[in-house]
């Protein structure tokens, strides 16, 4: 005599928990990834000769070799990619931290300039329009200074150190679309 006939309950239950089983056991190995893909890749800074900086694969690439396009084969950028380059450019001696160049952001790590080691540096570069215009970018510095603690304290910063850095990448920006002849 079979137990299971005269607990037609258990039966079921038994049913229940077997589908769970499997389910879960399916659940789990979906969500399971290679260990590679969840390690991040840290920004290098770009070389003072403006090397090209690959930290994102074939994304930074494609824009740093020219191949964004309106219409038809390529990546399509949506900043301006004259603004791109020449930000990149401008503050090539900074480690960057983030360049996204379909969202037109680019922030830089801090960095402590040789001759005054107290005080160090971040800049926020924001490229807001595919056009190459004067309001498509805006630029955020941030400066701290070292405490005789060792502690880093937020520092004053000209509002016209922001407004000279993008001058100078607009000027570059210009430049390098004067020489492609557009």
């Amino acid at each position: 005599m079979d137990f299971t006939e005269h607990f037609p309950a258990y039966r079921r239950m038994r049913k229940i928990f077997t589908v769970l089983f499997i389910s879960g056991t399916m659940l789990v190995s979906a969500c399971s990834s290679d260990k590679t893909a969840n390690q991040t890749t840290e920004a290098k800074p770009l070389s003072a000769t403006g090397a090209k900086n690959t930290v994102n694969g074939g994304i930074l690439e494609s824009v740093f070799g020219g191949q964004e396009t309106a219409a038809g084969g390529g990546a399509s950028v949506s900043v301006n990619g004259y603004l791109w380059r020449a930000s990149l450019d401008t503050i090539s001696f900074l480690p960057l931290n983030t360049a996204d160049p379909f969202g037109g952001v680019i922030i830089t790590e801090w960095y402590s300039p040789p001759e005054s080691p107290s005080e160090r540096f971040k800049i926020n570069i924001y490229i807001l329009d595919k056009s190459l215009r004067a309001d498509g970018l805006r630029v955020t510095v941030f400066r701290q200074k070292r405490t005789g603690e060792e502690r880093w304290v937020e520092a004053q910063v000209s509002h016209k150190t922001s407004t000279d850095l993008e001058n100078a990448i607009l000027k570059r920006a210009r430049q390098m679309r004067i020489k492609l002849g557009q």
